[in-house]
């Protein structure tokens, strides 16, 4: 979708629209439109809002929009179509606590603000050129709402509210056979078979003159760091449910969030997983997940193994025929900084104030929309976050 022409950015945003429409029906269906107020959470009707609100800002009311991220962001707006949108569906400018008090439009109004927004926005993309900079303001715009199309994902597993997602396959519904038993003859690093990789420069980014108005990119992907790599073996996928609970049953190892102990007629143990307020048995074959980059380094400290960096994850995903992402979000051990020459884009929230404070993951998680899937895509969150469709792998 990064190179996605007028007609394809249109269809994608359909698409995108229907599956973020689902996905709120699944909060109406299960009476969640009131959510509790913790840090990870965002009330359902102020997310749908923000979605209308974020379209409209970057698109219709913007009146630069031809000039891409050459923009003055300072510019004057058109006004919105809802008087009070700025002030209750800025993320930047409302605080977090405030979404659940603020007078919000309810649910139709809501509904109805959002298909005016995205009609409107279909209307001005059909006028745009395949090569207009203009591209980049509805490139953003799709990617921001797969970001929370996703995040919704996250909130309906901690409120184990039933959820579905049709643009992805869970792997714990997959494999509906016994819960899980490790045995103790399992080997303690369970790493596998590692791929050696050579010594070599390795570069991440592309300078930012290489870039141009026929591909999208955030701002945090552009500049360029070059990094000497030593030569290291890196595992060809993800820590396994087996290799990880390992690490627990020898170390005593908090578990991760929505699992359960099963205790069966013998001295073993079994585990089962809640997916979506539904216990489940546990695919040992399937990337551990719900892991903090905390829990990572622990595992990694046990198992006498380390987390890759960010520039040789980056290098054997590009390198290796047999490196499988995809299935989860993966731990680096680096954290979120810019890359050399690195300039803010208009959306100058989106990294620049996290920057120091956040853990950069690579990859993409199942719950993650195909619109959003790229292998350049750096994502970025504070490691103690379990709530994320989070795992890692291992390299020495």
């Amino acid at each position: 979708m990064r190179q996605a022409k007028v007609n394809t950015l249109a269809q994608g945003l359909i698409t995108l629209r229907r599956d973020t429409l689902l996905a709120f029906e699944h909060y109406r269906l299960s009476h969640a439109l009131v959510v509790p107020l913790e840090e990870e959470f965002n009330p359902p009707l102020w997310e749908l809002g923000h979605l209308a609100w974020f379209q409209e800002y970057w698109i219709a009311r913007n009146q630069q929009r031809d000039q891409g991220i050459a923009q003055d962001i300072h510019h004057s707006r058109h006004p919105s179509k809802i008087s009070q949108a700025d002030r209750w569906y800025d993320s930047a400018r409302v605080t977090h606590a405030s979404r659940w008090s603020l007078p919000l439009l309810s649910t139709e109004p809501c509904l109805d603000y959002l298909q005016q927004t995205l009609d409107e926005t279909l209307t001005l993309l059909m006028q745009e050129k395949d090569d207009s900079p203009a591209l980049y303001f509805y490139w953003l715009a799709l990617q921001h709402e797969a970001m929370h199309l996703e995040a919704s994902t996250y909130m309906a597993q901690s409120l184990g509210i039933p959820f579905t997602a049709p643009w992805a396959v869970s792997p714990a519904v997959q494999h509906p056979h016994t819960p899980l038993h490790i045995p103790q003859t399992e080997y303690k690093t369970g790493t596998g078979p590692l791929q050696y990789i050579s010594s070599r420069l390795w570069s991440m980014g592309t300078a930012s003159r290489e870039f141009s108005s026929q591909c999208f990119y955030f701002d945090n992907e552009a500049g360029e760091r070059l990094t000497t790599l030593e030569s290291y073996s890196i595992a060809p996928e993800p820590v396994t449910w087996a290799q990880y609970l390992r690490f627990i049953e020898a170390t005593g190892h908090r578990l991760p969030p929505y699992m359960r102990v099963v205790h069966l007629p013998s001295p073993s143990l079994a585990y089962e997983i809640n997916v979506f307020g539904s216990w489940l048995p546990l695919d040992p074959e399937a990337c551990a997940r719900h892991i903090s980059w905390d829990d990572a380094q622990a595992y990694c400290r046990w198992a006498s193994c380390r987390l890759p960096t960010e520039a040789e994850w980056d290098c054997a995903a590009r390198t290796q025929a047999e490196f499988k992402w995809g299935e989860v979000w993966e731990w680096t051990a680096d954290t979120f900084e810019p890359f050399e020459g690195f300039t803010s884009h208009p959306y100058v929230e989106y990294s620049a104030p996290w920057f120091g404070s956040r853990k950069v993951l690579r990859g993409a998680a199942w719950a993650t929309h195909p619109s959003l899937r790229d292998l350049k895509y750096r994502n970025f969150f504070t490691p103690d976050r379990r709530d994320i469709y989070a795992g890692f792998r291992v390299c020495i």
